[in-house]
């Protein structure tokens, strides 16, 4: 039985801290769960009752155990989660200043083991039969992970939703400056492109969203989702619809994770044929709540959750 949904990317810990408004120094206690944003996609997929996978790589270490365990609690299959010897799991601090100061600190050195996805190593007829496949930009940023992430794309050959999270994080770039015709090649390959106003430029080098999602269509996929910020969320696709859904009022506790919880509920929709709009209203409303929440991947909405959130125009 084909996968609803399968994700390839980062995995680690997330160290959270229990209080917030307090600098890292001045910390004395913090929460451990499972992150990074292809796992947390996966997650979010799952809690809206899609069946998902991860492709990703942990240390052979108590931690990647760990990560396995959580991975199978929220029902994710962890099949294709292998261990690198010699490689750390990676771990990643944040700092909480809400509403919107949530600094983050990756310790992914000396190089992530997500980083070692190996194309040799990749069940390419699984990912070709999945109903949607998920890939980050962060995969496309060292080798072997970037020729494993290109080749898993080509070998689907756009064969049902294929999601390119643009996921720009210019510290794991050795050259920052190298990275767009890496995003080009990507987006020739894939079906949805999904970025904020910074990702987009780096893809397209158009800043606009609009402009930036007539370039993104223009790159080769159907749907443009653009990230607004305050402004809400842009999407257009090659049918020539759009929808522009302004954000849902709510307390924001850590916006860390929002953005996973929109991706997983992003594909649920697409999975469902909804329409462009209820699509975004829904994943947006998926987005908000978690923000309302400290942290991530355990803070993945439930279906009734989202249509609540929907229904009533803010998170209660």
């Amino acid at each position: 039985m084909a996968y609803d949904l399968i994700t390839m990317g980062r995995i680690g810990v997330d160290l959270y801290p229990l209080q917030t408004g307090v600098p890292l120094p001045q910390v004395t206690s913090f929460g451990k769960f499972l992150g990074g944003s292809a796992s947390n996609v996966a997650v979010a997929a799952a809690r809206l009752g899609r069946r998902t996978a991860v492709i990703t790589r942990t240390g052979d270490d108590p931690f990647g155990d760990y990560l396995h365990e959580a991975l199978k609690g929220f029902g994710v299959d962890d099949r294709w989660v292998t261990p690198v010897p010699g490689l750390p799991t990676p771990v990643t601090f944040c700092e909480v200043f809400p509403p919107d100061d949530f600094p983050l600190y990756f310790y992914r050195q000396p190089k992530a083991p997500d980083l070692e996805i190996d194309a040799h190593e990749l069940d390419l007829d699984a990912i070709r039969e999945a109903r949607a496949f998920w890939v980050t930009g962060t995969g496309l940023s060292e080798e072997p992970s970037r020729t494993a992430t290109l080749a898993a794309l080509a070998h689907r050959a756009k064969a049902g939703p294929t999601v390119f999270d643009l996921d720009w994080r210019p510290m794991f770039w050795t050259d920052p400056e190298a990275a767009r015709p890496f995003y080009e090649e990507a987006l020739r390959h894939t079906t949805v492109a999904v970025g904020n106003l910074d990702e987009v430029e780096v893809a397209t080098g158009e800043r606009e969203p609009h402009a930036a999602a007539r370039a993104l269509l223009d790159a080769g996929v159907e749907l443009a989702v653009v990230k607004q910020g305050p402004k809400g969320v842009l999407a257009v696709n090659s049918a020539g619809e759009s929808a522009e859904v302004p954000p849902l009022p709510v307390n924001v506790l850590n916006g860390l994770g929002a953005g996973d919880a929109f991706g997983g509920s992003l594909v649920h929709g697409l999975l469902a044929g909804w329409d462009l709009e209820k699509t975004m209203r829904h994943a947006n409303a998926a987005g908000a709540i978690v923000a309302s929440r400290l942290e991530c991947s355990s803070a993945m909405p439930a279906p009734g959750e989202i249509e609540a959130a929907v229904t009533a125009g803010a998170v209660r």
